[in-house]
């Protein structure tokens, strides 16, 4: 494989409005949405030349949001910002900012939707 393995991800919600005005806050961001049959998908700004995985959130009948089994760790100057936002925006933390050694630092908190995502790094 030449590329890294993952090309785009989703983030499930139940209410839309809700979980942007939670990103958005968070990574200081405007969600942009997207046409989808039969969902309603907002995305995080992605440049497709750039490195890493573009994605956005989806509000879909029938797929719910939280207890999933991936965890998507968002880039950051210093994660202890974005924690900080996310626990004012509505969400919790699971994991204060803890280092990971000679790859960076970490948190990890859930949206206002259940999700768990990851904060990473290098300061």
């Amino acid at each position: 494989m030449k590329n890294n393995p993952v090309v785009w991800f989703e983030i499930y919600v139940q209410d839309i409005d809700r979980a942007k005005q939670f990103y958005e806050s968070v990574f200081q961001l405007k969600l942009e949405k997207l046409d989808g049959p039969e969902m309603e998908m907002w995305s995080f700004p992605a440049d497709m030349e750039r490195w890493g995985a573009g994605g956005a959130l989806v509000k879909m009948d029938g797929v719910p949001s939280g207890g999933n089994s991936t965890l998507a760790y968002f880039g950051c100057e210093d994660c202890a910002t974005e924690e900080s936002r996310a626990e004012k925006a509505g969400g919790r933390i699971k994991q204060k900012k803890m280092s990971i050694g000679e790859y960076g630092f970490i948190s990890l908190v859930f949206d206002t939707e259940g999700n768990m995502l990851g904060l990473h790094s290098m300061k």
